[in-house]
């Protein structure tokens, strides 16, 4: 399942090249296959692969609550930038979530995106027009209406385009 997803994912980061936002969202549970399909690609084109989660936690480790509300952004970008890579891997986001840190998940990622191409991994959902992270109910819920991004269901055969309408309706 993860080649089929690598390959997929492959495609749609040229397509994201010509986007204001090069994002591209591997979009997908726990088990998915986004993961695997990131290491294939790391390993394939040498793009970094960062696991945002552990990256992050180590620079917010020595900070007050409310320094980590306010540095969470440009701690990302330094992480990001360090890379020096045109195409650059996110996995494991869920951090970007937590409430404490007061952040917009998508648009942190669009800015990360305006001048190299992030494909990042959402541990959520997608419809065809809304994306979302945990239930509705949930503190960390968070849904966005035709989000400015390539999507690419980890479910799906085929990737699905921006803005969420699939390839077969465009």
């Amino acid at each position: 399942m993860t080649a089929p997803l690598a390959a997929r994912l492959l495609d749609r980061v040229s397509d994201a090249g010509v986007m204001y936002h090069r994002l591209v969202l591997t979009v997908g549970p726990a088990g998915s296959g986004k993961t695997e399909a990131f290491t294939d690609l790391a390993a394939a084109h040498g793009w970094p692969c960062i696991n945002v989660n552990l990256k992050l936690a180590e620079r917010l480790l020595d900070l007050t609550q409310k320094q980590r509300a306010v540095r969470v952004a440009g701690l990302l970008d330094d992480i990001v930038k360090a890379t020096s890579a045109e195409v650059v891997l996110l996995d494991n986001i869920e951090m970007l979530f937590a409430v404490e840190l007061a952040q917009d998940p998508l648009r942190l990622l669009q800015g990360l995106s305006r001048n190299r191409t992030i494909v990042a991994s959402w541990p959520g959902t997608f419809d065809g027009r809304v994306l979302a992270y945990a239930e509705p109910g949930h503190r960390e819920f968070k849904k966005y209406s035709t989000p400015q991004a390539v999507i690419v269901n980890a479910h799906e055969p085929r990737p699905l385009d921006v803005f969420g309408f699939s390839e077969k309706t465009l």
